[in-house]
C-alpha cells in the first residue's frame, strides 16, 4: 500500500520519511492541496531505478537491432575479448 503524506509532512518529518524510505525502499508519495505533486526516494532505490532504466534500453536497442537483421557477435568471441580487457592477455 503506498504511503501518502502531505507536503507538510516533509517539512515537518523529514527524517521520519528520510528513515521510512531507506529502511522499506519504498517511495512516499507528498500531495500538495490533496493532489499529488511528488515522490520521494532513497537515493539507493534511484540508483537502482535509473540503472534499470539504463538497462531496458540497451536492450531494447540490442532487441531492435536484431530484428533489422544485424549481424550478432559470436559468444566465445565475446567472452574471449572481455576477459582480455578485464585481467590482460588470457
Amino acid at each position: 500500500m503506498p504511503n501518502i503524506r502531505p507536503i507538510s509532512d516533509l517539512r515537518n518529518n523529514s527524517n521520519e520519511i528520510s528513515e521510512f524510505c531507506r529502511t522499506s525502499r519504498e517511495p512516499v508519495f507528498i500531495t500538495k492541496n490533496g493532489v499529488g505533486d511528488m515522490v520521494v526516494l532513497s537515493v539507493d532505490m534511484y540508483e537502482r531505478q535509473q540503472a534499470q532504466l539504463e538497462l531496458y534500453s540497451k536492450l531494447a536497442e540490442a532487441e531492435s537491432e536484431i530484428a533489422a537483421g544485424s549481424g550478432g557477435v559470436d559468444f566465445a568471441e565475446f567472452v574471449k575479448k572481455l576477459r582480455v580487457e578485464v585481467n590482460g592477455k588470457v
